[in-house]
């Protein structure tokens, strides 16, 4: 984080409230800080940014973001689609998004993602916005939303398609 410190001096690090309690303790970062718990909202005058925090939805203290003024969720992990993408996709790959989970482990558990999803849905976002794969409009969201409800995709003892002994 240093790094990027250095070049935006001014800049607040922004991150789940349990993140900058327990992680950002243990790194040697030592700039400016604040911890968001579900629901609040950053006001950047044009955009609004409510957090949403996703405990397990990849990581125990998982936050996404959901920009308010354009309708757009930044889901982190969740919608990831396999392979090299478009920068839009139309292509409906949710089954093939359960089955990379299932392979890679990503998942321990299916319900804490489920839970996740409901609460995306309601939002009725115009976008998401993965950290792998192209951005999926509001059109193809159903699918992806479908898919993590009806296929399985949790952790099944294999860790980037490796069996790991029991």
């Amino acid at each position: 984080m240093g790094r990027f410190v250095e070049e935006a001096p001014e800049a607040v690090l922004a991150c789940s409230d349990a993140g900058a309690m327990l992680n950002l303790s243990q790194w040697s970062y030592a700039g400016p800080v604040q911890g968001f718990r579900d629901g609040e909202v950053i006001d950047l005058g044009k955009h609004k940014r409510r957090f949403l925090e996703t405990p397990h939805v990849h990581h125990w203290d998982s936050m996404m973001v959901y920009e308010e003024t354009t309708g757009s969720v930044f889901p982190a992990d969740l919608f990831i689609q396999p392979g090299d993408q478009p920068a839009v996709v139309q292509e409906d790959l949710g089954k093939e998004m359960c089955y990379m989970y299932r392979e890679v482990g990503t998942f321990a558990a299916e319900e804490p993602v489920r839970r996740v999803v409901d609460r995306i849905e309601k939002l009725e976002p115009q976008w998401l916005h993965p950290m792998h794969g192209g951005n999926l409009p509001k059109e193809v969201v159903p699918n992806y939303i479908q898919a993590l409800r009806d296929e399985e995709f949790a952790f099944e003892g294999k860790i980037f398609g490796r069996e790991i002994p029991r």
